[in-house]
């Protein structure tokens, strides 16, 4: 059985220094995303996102790793891109008037119809609402900035702050602010958790 490691093979874009802001090329990548909005410690239709996300992600792994393929893989993090339709919104911190897309990366080996297939397993099984909001689809960013924050989201202002110097000094802010959570925050300590924030710039 192939064993493939893509926050290794792509550890240049899933893995960030704390210390200096870097400039990366993000390709396309296929993911699993679901749209929404609403403060994400209170919506429920986030908290069925992610849940969706997540159920059919590991199915899709554990089809493929099974099937034809024969391939192990790891799980890639939850990432999230984040704004709002007034940008007062976003720095006044108005969380029930952001927008959302939470997505899973899936490989490039992994095939429509087997999530296709994975959404319909978990369908039968667990009968998720937020199945129904799930979509398969390309995503690239170009030319981003990003930094690892290490701790609460809610003391990523800062970091957020450092990015967009770094940006504006060379160039412009474009598209929307993204987040990857590389902890898992219902068992890591606060001050613990570790996120990219990712800025698209033009």
């Amino acid at each position: 059985m192939k064993k493939v490691d893509l926050k290794k093979e792509l550890k240049g874009l899933y893995k960030a220094s704390a210390k200096d802001v870097a400039q990366v090329d993000v390709p396309a990548f296929k993911f699993l995303m679901s749209d929404g909005e609403g403060d994400p410690n209170t919506s429920e239709e986030y908290a069925q996102a992610v849940e969706a996300l997540f159920s059919v992600s590991y199915t899709t792994k554990f089809m493929v790793k099974k099937g034809p393929e024969r391939i192990d893989y790891s799980v890639m993090p939850l990432e999230g891109l984040w704004w709002a339709d007034e940008l007062s919104a976003f720095v006044a911190n108005d969380r029930a008037n952001w927008k959302w897309t939470m997505m899973i990366m899936q490989p490039h080996f992994v095939a429509e119809e087997v999530v296709a297939a994975a959404i319909a397993a978990v369908r039968s099984k667990k009968r998720l609402p937020g199945l129904d909001k799930l979509r398969l689809e390309e995503f690239t960013e170009g030319r981003c900035a990003q930094v690892l924050h290490v701790g609460p989201f809610s003391d990523e202002g800062p970091t957020i702050e450092r990015v967009h110097a770094f940006i504006d000094a060379r160039s412009g802010l474009s598209g929307k602010h993204h987040e990857i959570y590389l902890s898992d925050i219902r068992r890591a300590d606060p001050k613990n958790w570790k996120t990219i924030i990712r800025q698209p710039m033009r």
